[in-house]
């Protein structure tokens, strides 16, 4: 079973594990990580879902059939602190191949 590892504002870390074929947002929302909300139930309505994907694995993430969508860039730019590594978690499917992955929620101070 794939592992995520998020990062949040105060500076912790959670390492969940995830299903394959889930979307970061549902991951987040059935380990309890408040900070996704998820309103739009992963239909890209909205930018609850906001996360950062870690630069070094967002060539990764894209590979597994989650490029990063026009509409997506739309949805985003009503989102907080949007960076670089911004995605919707909603869009991005975890694969085995994801195993590791490192995110962030929105705020945090990640260095990257």
């Amino acid at each position: 079973m794939p592992k995520v590892t998020f990062l949040f504002k105060d500076g912790s870390r959670r390492e969940v594990d995830a299903s394959a074929n889930w979307s970061i947002m549902q991951i987040a929302v059935d380990n309890g990580i408040e900070e996704i909300e998820g309103a739009c139930g992963g239909s890209m309505a909205c930018a609850t879902c906001h996360i950062y994907v870690h630069p070094d694995w967002a060539a990764r993430v894209e590979a597994q059939d989650n490029e990063k969508s026009d509409e997506e860039e739309d949805i985003l730019d009503t989102a907080f602190d949007i960076r670089e590594q911004s995605r919707l978690g909603c869009q991005i499917k975890i694969t085995e191949a994801l195993d590791g992955l490192i995110v962030a929620l929105p705020g945090t101070d990640t260095g990257w």
